[in-house]
């Protein structure tokens, strides 16, 4: 006699995604429901081994031998917990999951999800620069290349969601994780956080879009503190690139923002999750929780009072997975649904959605296999020696750190002491010279994690700025004194500091941040600060050493902008890189010697003086310098600045129209010819200003950006096509609106040096757009040649 064998519905993949997630749900009892609706958080066996239980401050014990016979949603960072290596940590993985698929009934893979802010965050991968460098860069096909590596790493090791981007528009730059952002303009990281997100995806990860919103925009820059924006505020900055990213990236995950808007935390904000998100935008995806997110209604925001209070709001406002590890989610979650205060219906909505990604991701294939790509083949029974098999920090990803970190690091000013020809003495001072972390950002794992384990070795090269100028000037005698700590406000150092740059015909001053969280840190997750002051005695050093005979160049590896005093005026030249990475200090190194032609422009403005915030340059004209106010909030350094060792020469072309409808496109001629002696790169920028209009507008926006490289004596003849949709703005009844009247587009080198200006005038009645309307201009490079 034969038996019979059915393939359950939910594996069938011939059917339509929709059909195999409901056979599945309705074969699940609550518990199985909820369970695929949190995560916990996990440590990679260094051995090999099964996963374990992270622990951490509010973690409950969790016993997963409890847990996994309901199932398990999520695997929470089990690479970026502690260090392991690569091939042992994918090993673990593999064993996990078939753990997990052995311990449910219906054999429910679980999605692995980790950081990758600045790469993937594990040991020995790659430390790409952070997304202020991004933003710096101002080119968003070579952040998709980035992002594609990191995917395809991470891919290949079995992780199936990362953790990233971050789309805050920096409002206030005390905030501890500007760092992580990708600058102060919604245009710049809505168009650089697609290109990441298409990179990510594409490579199979799914993005995760954070933080779901207002999170940048906490009062007084504190880390979690309420945000009091109004709507217009909220619509036309702070929603923007998350906007762009979602319609143009096909992100599949959201992370909601810790903070409350006007009083309703994000996590438990219904008409931000479910009518905004979803309704209005049209996302089909999973809204994960920031970590510990949904217990901090409870505890922080005060809004439940129980644990299934808190769990029953979030669920309802669209929240569908708990991370990073079940505490609301868990038998809360099931009493609330058993004694009616929330309906399954809800859990079941959540269910859909989580359901459905599984599917996408092949997780419910008749074929799955949790073994990884890096790892099939492998005698995984060998465990010693697959160790040390699985590289994530090749040739290839650090190529394209070199090139981001280039590309990324801004020349602010040069009296012409740039670049260095053949000096034969050079003093080194300052303290982020000689550290070799001055290059990382808080959520790269020797910062984030590494640290907490000083007996292991990092995993990757991190030169040292020092060590990276002695193999530019090999022939430089080079002299190092800190001169103080970064934070310390140490001064006994500095007095043989300046007698050091006395010696040397020049004189590098190295200063900057030390990544850490909570304080730990001058810059990252929880490190605010009262003002834009340099850290510890930083500014002292710099002023003392300004004020010799020698002549000074000033780097700073650092997470946000700072006052730089008297360097402004006083100092040789002025070189500002964001944490750039592991291949940072070597492209420093490459400018100051001229190796490398600087091409960055400036993500973020750099102030004057050091308690002017909260400012950026998207100022109306009352939040501008004026008579009214003794406070003068004008930047040093604007948004868009940056300069290099080529001259540009910058002519009007014919334009279009100068009249166009409220629905038209307006067209504009420039030719950019490269009059300098070298090989280097423009970065063609266009900004609106809105004269009159019926709600108060800033004085430029940027809409749209272009980069070029030219050979010496090498032009571009650039067509620029400004759909009228960009000069769109939230209305005072609410709605975005394309208003008649005139509209002045500049051309230029940055926020503040506009070098061509044309006015358009717009004709017809308001015109409402929305989700769908323009967001770009289109450049068409009509001739390239010489001059």
């Amino acid at each position: 006699m034969s038996i019979t064998t059915t393939t359950p519905a939910w594996h069938d993949v011939t059917a339509s995604p929709s059909d195999r997630v409901d056979a599945l749900l309705s074969e699940l009892t609550l518990e199985e429901k909820i369970a695929q609706l949190f995560g916990v958080w996990v440590g990679a066996s260094s051995e090999g081994g099964d996963v374990a239980p992270h622990q951490n401050d509010m973690d409950d014990v969790i016993d997963l031998d409890a847990l996994l016979p309901n199932g398990l949603g999520q695997l929470t960072r089990p690479f970026g917990s502690a260090p392991v290596d690569p091939a042992l940590g994918a090993l673990s993985l593999l064993r996990s999951q078939r753990r997990i698929v052995a311990s449910n009934r219906l054999g429910i893979p679980a999605v692995a999800h980790e950081e990758c802010l600045a790469g993937f965050a594990t040991w020995g991968a790659t430390a790409y620069p952070v997304p202020l460098a991004w933003g710096a860069s101002f080119n968003p096909a070579l952040i998709e290349r980035m992002s594609h590596r990191i995917g395809t790493d991470m891919r290949s090791v079995g992780i199936h969601q990362g953790l990233a981007p971050v789309l805050d528009v920096v409002r206030d730059a005390r905030w501890g994780r500007v760092e992580e952002t990708i600058g102060e303009d919604p245009y710049l990281i809505g168009s650089i956080g697609t290109a990441y997100v298409r990179g990510l995806e594409a490579a199979g990860i799914v993005a995760t879009l954070k933080h779901f919103v207002g999170y940048s925009a906490s009062k007084a820059g504190r880390n979690l503190a309420p945000v009091s924006v109004g709507p217009r505020e909220l619509a036309d900055v702070l929603l923007v690139p998350f906007e762009m990213v979602m319609r143009e990236g096909k992100p599949r995950s959201v992370m909601h923002s810790y903070t409350d808007i006007d009083g309703v935390p994000s996590a438990a904000d219904e008409s931000l999750l479910t009518g905004l998100l979803r309704e209005t935008w049209g996302f089909d995806g999973t809204v994960v929780a920031d970590y510990f997110g949904i217990a901090f209604l409870k505890m922080l925001h005060g809004v439940a009072g129980s644990w299934g209070e808190a769990a029953a709001l979030a669920l309802t406002a669209g929240v569908d997975v708990e991370l990073p590890t079940v505490k609301t989610f868990g038998a809360p979650l099931v009493e609330a649904v058993r004694s009616g205060d929330l309906a399954e219906a809800v859990i079941d909505r959540a269910l859909r959605r989580v359901l459905r990604q599984k599917v996408e991701l092949g997780l419910l294939d008749p074929d799955w296999d949790a073994s990884p790509e890096a790892l099939r083949g492998v005698n995984i029974d060998d465990t010693q020696g697959i160790r040390g098999t699985i590289d994530l920090d090749n040739a290839g990803n650090r190529a394209v750190a070199r090139e981001i970190a280039e590309q990324s690091i801004v020349l602010l000013s040069n009296d012409g002491v740039l670049p260095l020809t053949a000096p034969r003495r050079i003093a080194v001072v300052g303290p982020t010279a000689d550290d070799p972390f001055a290059v990382l950002g808080c959520y790269s794992f020797p910062a984030h994690v590494g640290v907490q384990h000083p007996d292991t070795p990092l995993g990757i090269d991190l030169p040292t700025l020092l060590d990276s100028l002695r193999g530019e000037f090999p022939d430089a005698a080079i002299e190092y004194v800190a001169g103080t700590t970064i934070d310390g406000g140490e001064t006994t150092g500095i007095a043989a500091a300046v007698e050091a740059a006395a010696r040397a015909d020049i004189v590098i001053v190295a200063l900057g941040d030390r990544a850490g969280l909570f304080g730990r840190g001058t810059s990252g997750e929880g490190c605010d600060v009262e003002s834009l002051r340099l850290p510890g005695a930083q500014q002292e050093l710099l002023d003392a050493v300004v004020a010799s005979t020698t002549p000074a160049v000033v780097t700073l590896l650092a997470g946000r902008p700072y006052a730089l005093g008297s360097a402004v005026s006083g100092a040789g030249a002025i070189v500002q890189a964001f944490f750039a990475g592991e291949e940072g200090t070597g492209a420093l190194a490459g400018i100051l010697s001229g190796r490398v032609n600087p091409s960055g422009r400036l993500p973020v403005s750099i102030p004057a003086t050091e308690g002017t915030q909260p400012s950026t340059y998207l100022a109306a004209p009352l939040a501008r310098s004026n008579s009214v106010s003794s406070i003068d909030p004008t930047s040093a350094f604007p948004f868009g600045h940056g300069i290099g060792y080529s001259d540009f020469a910058w002519t009007a072309r014919e334009h279009g129209p100068a009249v166009i409808g409220v629905d038209g496109v307006a067209t504009l001629g420039l030719r950019i010819l490269n009059t300098g002696e070298r090989r280097g790169a423009e970065v063609v920028q266009v900004y609106v200003h809105d004269p009159v209009a019926s709600a108060v507008r800033p004085v430029q926006r940027l809409v749209g950006f272009h980069r070029v490289e030219l050979e010496p004596g090498e032009s571009v003849d650039l067509s620029i096509h400004l759909p009228a949709d960009v000069t769109s703005f939230t209305g005072r009844n609410g709605e975005r609106v394309v208003e008649p009247g005139e509209i002045v587009v500049g051309l230029g080198a940055s926020s503040t040096d506009i070098r061509i200006s044309h006015s358009v005038q717009l004709t017809g009645a308001p015109r409402a757009v929305g989700f769908d309307r323009a967001f770009h201009l289109s450049f068409d490079e009509v001739v390239r040649g010489g001059a």
